[in-house]
């Protein structure tokens, strides 16, 4: 959203080591912009160099358009009227320029940016449900939303373009938020997306090898190095001490640390866990030791949510939030499509998750298991133009940790469901791992249900917080809450 403003090149350059090369330094600028097609009279256009398209090939257009400056990494021509910033990289350059552009709204706020391969999403919003619980206002960048008051707005990327990330937080500055929490992607830190400001509070919640291919990061190591630099632009660092890479991650830190854990020494601990599974119900209790001293009770199943609800009372104790107030809010945190417990039966429980590749699934099914449940049923498919490889990892993995699995249909795309889901089914059968195909999602979930036996754990996976099915280009509703409360109701 483009806020009313005017600033100077001298003002938006300055406590920056971007080069006015030519033109004047106190051109009025109207408006900061990374598309050449969004460029107006006075605009300053900083033009990116991306996977497919580079913005350099469009200063004619936006010069034409009435640009007033440009940021470039290249040798340009352009008349004498408009001003040129030379930087050697302008990704880094847009995430400066908008900290600038937004005042450095980061400085008005407590922002604590989460990263890591599991975890972020649900930890960001149990931290969010701590500290509002404590009377803070709090605002949220994710994967899910961002949210901004009573606004939420979906998200594209797990952490926006460094742009959108400042107007974001300026938007929460004026609103009266008294702190952010974002989760900060590898990509991002990568990408710069996040560049230009100080994080209060800098999370590592673990690593796993992931996001690693073509367009994302060359091997591990790449990615364990954009992970920990974070690190280096935080004031105050928690992380998870029973993670292996660890000492990877503070690998060049400037903040100070502070770690969480269950199996190895640190300043918050998980003690005397206790997987609590009562018809209907799943959960988990423990006693927090260390920093903090009290007992926690959960209602989000398995081991990563005591690491998640671990190193949100950290962040709650660097606040000062009182324990009745951490008590309370971590027993009512819940994350839409994160192990979401819906209830459906007094004998068996059933869950919504947004597990959607075989690493997810795997972590989830082996939690699970933990809890001796009668059964597990998982009900799942896969995506249409996407990895075959996917479908026949996750069928294996449903295969072996399954005691049933339902192939249905997620969002096909433009291949046909059947064609995906004996794809999945060339997976489970290489296990011997009972199953069912069933296309309709709907369907699927209702054979589910009816079928439930006492102490069953049913597992939705896949979909999780998303709200729709994608056919052909088309999107259209499908909420897993809306349909099982149309089964039970026997719509």
């Amino acid at each position: 959203m483009q806020t009313v403003r005017t600033q100077t090149i001298r003002n938006l350059i300055k406590d920056t080591d971007l080069k006015l090369v030519s033109g004047n330094a106190d051109t009025e600028i109207t408006s900061l912009v990374y598309d050449s097609r969004k460029v107006t009279k006075g605009s300053l256009y900083v033009a990116i160099v991306g996977a497919n398209v580079d913005g350099h090939d469009f200063i004619a257009q936006a010069v034409d358009a009435g640009a007033a400056g440009l940021v470039v990494e290249k040798d340009v021509e352009v008349p004498d009227s408009v001003a040129v910033i030379k930087s050697d990289d302008t990704r880094e350059a847009l995430a400066l320029l908008s900290a600038a552009w937004f005042d450095h709204p980061a400085d008005k706020l407590k922002v604590i940016g989460i990263t890591g391969t599991k975890g972020k999403t649900t930890t960001t919003y149990m931290i969010k449900s701590i500290l509002e619980n404590a009377g803070k206002k709090v605002g949220l960048i994710g994967t899910i939303e961002a949210i901004i008051g009573d606004k939420h707005i979906p998200a594209l990327n797990t952490t926006p373009e460094s742009y959108i990330v400042q107007d974001y937080l300026s938007q929460m500055a004026d609103a009266g938020c008294d702190a952010a929490v974002m989760e900060v992607s590898s990509q991002a830190l990568k990408l710069h997306r996040v560049s230009g400001m100080t994080f209060e509070i800098g999370i590592f919640t673990n690593i796993s090898p992931d996001h690693i291919g073509p367009n994302e990061h060359k091997d591990f190591a790449e990615y364990l190095y954009c992970k920990s630099l974070l690190f280096q632009q935080c004031r105050h660092g928690i992380f998870n001490a029973d993670d292996e890479n660890l000492e990877g991650i503070l690998k060049g830190h400037t903040c100070t640390v502070n770690t969480y854990g269950i199996e190895k020494k640190a300043d918050f601990e998980a003690h005397d866990i206790e997987l609590v599974h009562k018809p209907g119900y799943l959960g988990v209790n423990y006693k927090v030791t260390g920093e903090e001293n009290f007992d926690v009770t959960i209602d989000v199943p398995g081991r990563f949510s005591v690491y998640n609800s671990l190193c949100a009372i950290a962040v709650c104790h660097f606040f000062g939030v009182s324990v009745e107030a951490m008590q309370k809010a971590l027993k009512a945190a819940k994350v839409k499509g994160r192990i979401e417990m819906v209830k459906v039966s007094d004998d068996f429980a059933l869950m919504i998750d947004y597990a959607h590749n075989a690493m997810a699934l795997e972590s989830l099914l082996t939690s699970i298991r933990e809890y001796n449940p009668g059964r597990i049923v998982t009900v799942f498919g896969c995506g249409g133009n996407r990895s075959k490889l996917r479908r026949y990892e996750m069928g294996e993995v449903s295969g072996k940790l399954s005691d049933f699995t339902i192939i249905t249909s997620d969002n096909p795309r433009f291949e046909d469901p059947e064609a995906i889901m004996k794809d999945i089914e060339t997976g489970i059968k290489k296990t011997d791992g009972k199953y069912i195909m069933i296309e309709d999602r709907k369907e699927a979930i209702k054979y589910a249900i009816e079928h439930g036996q006492k102490g069953d754990v049913i597992i939705l996976a896949g979909k999780g917080h998303e709200d729709y099915q994608e056919i052909k280009g088309k999107k259209y509703p499908m909420d897993e809450r809306v349909l099982i409360a149309d089964i039970l109701a026997g719509r």
